[in-house]
């Protein structure tokens, strides 16, 4: 980009929205539920900055970390903490200080507080408590991951937030044979030392044609997107050390035709329970993908439904 932001002009034009900014309504006794940077300092919103600025103080998951992003941007308001561990404490001192009249903002690490990270329990204890809940939105690494993929359209907007799939193995897949039996993407976050069990699970229940984007390290220098067939993941992840660093979001595609699938056959239906009267969930699933062709994922979420009825 060859666009000068130090120029005279350009500082005219960040004066002059910062002043709009400030002018906005700031309600005293509320908490601004702050979006930080995922990665890149220079993500933080100004909306967002300006709401860190004007708190009396800022309940964060991690007050080390919060403190750095906030150093770098010159905001020196005090900090306490508001973790998974210490949430019910300190939603009420949080609600404490409201009816002090102060304003507080909740931040997390990184990205929307609430959204698989603390801070939903200090928001419904406000909520009830009668106090304003403001929330700025900004970064957030699903909404990242999904603009770099182009796995949704605007056809077909719809997709699924599953979060941190189980660290046991026999739990995820059990976990991921429900989420991607879904006719949506399937959007999930995983650590790396977890990372390639996942994508061998993955394969076991979705199948080698089954597509897989990877992202990783959103926003940050060293920043990956890639798509591939479940088939192909071993072989992208073995090809460079550094694939298995960083943070990562995961999306499952959508199978083709998926939805043509999940409609109900009373032929498949009637070989599941035949099969389920001597077969475990598991082997019934794979002896009718055999037979059906239809991909085991689906099978297994059918015979599971069938024998809870």
């Amino acid at each position: 980009m060859n666009q000068n932001v130090s120029s005279p002009v350009a500082g005219d034009a960040w004066t002059r929205v910062a002043e709009r900014v400030a002018g906005q309504h700031w309600p005293a006794q509320a908490l601004y539920v702050v979006a930080t940077p995922i990665g890149n300092l220079g993500d933080l919103g100004l909306r967002a900055w300006h709401a860190l600025q004007g708190a009396d103080v800022i309940a964060a998951e991690d007050t080390r970390a919060s403190r750095t992003l906030l150093d770098a941007w010159g905001v020196t308001t005090p900090l306490m903490a508001a973790h998974r561990h210490n949430e019910a404490a300190a939603a009420q001192a949080i609600c404490e200080r409201l009816a002090q009249g102060q304003r507080v903002a909740l931040v997390s690490d990184a990205g929307a507080p609430a959204v698989s990270d603390p801070g939903a329990r200090v928001v419904r204890a406000v909520r009830e408590a009668g106090f304003a809940v403001v929330p700025i939105p900004g970064p957030s690494a699903v909404i990242t991951a999904l603009m770099g993929s182009g796995v949704t359209t605007d056809e077909n907007p719809a997709y699924a937030f599953a979060g941190f799939p189980p660290s046991k193995a026999v739990a995820r897949q059990r976990w991921l044979r429900s989420w991607c039996a879904l006719p949506a993407p399937v959007v999930m976050f995983e650590s790396p030392h977890r990372l390639a069990a996942t994508m061998a699970d993955l394969l076991e229940v979705c199948g080698p044609d089954r597509l897989l984007t990877v992202a990783r390290e959103l926003t940050k220098r060293f920043e990956e997107i890639a798509t591939f067939p479940l088939g192909e993941a071993a072989a992208w992840l073995a090809a460079d050390a550094h694939r298995e660093q960083g943070e990562f979001v995961l999306i499952a595609h959508a199978r083709p035709g998926q939805e043509a699938d999940d409609e109900a056959d009373p032929r498949t239906d009637a070989l599941l329970d035949a099969l389920l009267e001597t077969l475990s969930l598991r082997d019934a699933s794979k002896v009718a993908a055999k037979v059906t062709g239809l991909p085991r994922d689906v099978l297994y979420n059918r015979a599971l439904a069938r024998k809870n009825s």
